[in-house]
């Protein structure tokens, strides 16, 4: 069988890049040790099809492995991407491959836009707006409104508003697939800055955590203007850039005056395994974790830290039932045809439709651009996407 040579040097940048030996590769794509070794010293040594096993393993062409230049990072990783990766280097493979796909994602939406003559700014910057300012409940307040965001809100109503000031917001599915970042993949979220059409991601929680991570992320975008990454760890740094994307997304979400409607004294008279269920009806209607809710009362010194952290003690001491995801992952998916609008939300879902609509993509093209859904799936989605 012919054997084909690779260029070492882009096999040991992928190595280095994940931070892989040779034997855990081997692993990883089921090729020996003696072949990858073989291949690593600049010998012919891989089949066709072991070749698609490597590329397919590090989400690079064939003819990446192949072509005899070396590596130019600025060519192959994006800006965006080298920016997240300079801070935090990326090592897990998913992860580098969810990033490098929502990046493609957004091109594929510019593209569909485009096609339909769609207007959108050249700069999707509110410069009229000052958010450096020193103060942060004023600044808070500029931001709601620039946002329009009401009293009264779930996690789609807060979503549209954020897209509707042209930023692609992604949530990761709850099933296995391209779009999932797993349950045990300490990330929250990660944002991608652009002059045009910027991209929050937000991994799969519930809505009030969901809509807390959608407003960090879309701090970091406006008040520092450049790619993030963000762990579950961040959300409690005390780093300045961390702790003032938490504090002004809690000022936002939750300003003085819907704190003021909660009756301190009635709260604290609970018992710690009472409060869930008074603060429960508060933190559903502005779309909230009771826990950000006691957060944002303790930095206004209506609770004290006590009583808050007597909150967390009991919280993570409670029994917590695992969720075997493989178990997860059979459930029937029923509304399949729905999951497009979860991942990619109604402002590209629409425009996905209405570039099929008006030849500019085929049908198969379209099912592509929506995480592969079936053709009948798709006109499902076409006659859920009316009924909104």
């Amino acid at each position: 069988m012919e054997k084909t040579e690779i260029n070492a040097d882009r096999l040991e940048w992928c190595l280095n890049s994940f931070e892989l030996t040779l034997e855990e590769l081997a692993v990883g794509v089921n090729i020996s040790q003696k072949t990858l070794r073989s291949a690593n010293e600049g010998e012919a040594a891989l089949t066709i099809g072991q070749l698609k096993k490597l590329s397919k393993y590090f989400n690079r062409s064939m003819l990446f492995f192949i072509n005899p230049a070396p590596v130019e990072e600025e060519k192959i990783l994006s800006a965006q991407f080298r920016t997240i990766n300079n801070r935090r280097p990326v090592h897990d493979r998913q992860l580098r491959a969810l990033i490098e796909r929502v990046e493609k994602q957004r091109e594929v939406y510019l593209g569909l836009r485009e096609d339909l003559e769609l207007p959108y700014r050249a700069n999707w910057y509110p410069e009229h707006l000052n958010f450096q300012d020193r103060n942060k409940k004023l600044g808070a307040d500029k931001i709601r409104e620039w946002l329009r965001i009401p009293e009264e809100r779930d996690f789609n109503k807060l979503r549209q508003l954020v897209e509707a000031r042209e930023i692609l917001v992604i949530v990761s599915n709850g099933y296995n697939g391209d779009w999932q970042i797993k349950k045990e993949e300490p990330v929250r979220g990660f944002s991608l800055y652009y002059e045009s059409f910027p991209v929050i991601v937000i991994k799969k929680q519930r809505d009030g955590a969901q809509a807390f991570t959608l407003l960090h992320e879309l701090i970091h975008l406006l008040l520092h203007k450049e790619s993030v990454l963000d762990y579950e760890e961040d959300y409690e740094s005390e780093t300045r850039r961390e702790k003032e994307a938490n504090l002004l997304a809690g000022y936002i979400l939750l300003p003085d005056r819907l704190l003021e409607r909660i009756n301190i004294r009635e709260l604290t008279s609970f018992r710690v395994n009472e409060i869930d269920k008074f603060l429960t009806p508060y933190a559903t209607r502005w779309c909230l974790s009771v826990e950000a809710i006691l957060v944002r009362l303790n930095q206004e010194r209506k609770i004290n830290y006590v009583f808050y952290n007597a909150y967390k003690e009991f919280k993570a001491n409670l029994m917590i039932v695992p969720i075997n995801e493989e178990d997860d992952n059979r459930i029937p998916r029923l509304y399949r045809h729905r999951e497009p609008l979860k991942i990619f939300g109604e402002s590209y879902v629409t425009t996905v439709l209405e570039a099929y609509h008006n030849q500019y993509i085929s049908l198969a093209k379209a099912s592509s651009y929506l995480d592969n859904i079936k053709i009948k799936d798709i006109h499902k989605l076409e006659q859920h996407v009316i009924q909104l």
